[in-house]
């Protein structure tokens, strides 16, 4: 009888850790805020030459988007 108690003792506490395991591994993604680029001229056309102008301008990257093909700078808020 004592031995099914910590069988199940020690069942249990697995449990727990691993439950507490993957509680503790959900991310949190941060928001991205935009803005329309202020130096970038013409339309659009590539992403990687919006996400360059955009780092100069302080910002974490870029993307072209809209039916315009605006270059709008995106960073982590």
């Amino acid at each position: 009888m004592e031995l099914s108690r910590r069988i199940a003792s020690a069942i249990v506490l697995i449990m727990l850790l691993f439950t507490a395991q993957e509680m503790g591994m959900n991310t949190v993604e941060a928001r991205t805020c935009e803005s329309q680029s202020h130096k970038f001229k013409g339309p659009c056309l590539n992403d990687r030459n919006c996400a360059i102008i955009c780092a100069s301008e302080g910002f974490d990257g870029g993307k072209c988007a809209g039916f315009r093909r605006l270059c709008f700078c995106t960073k982590h808020c």
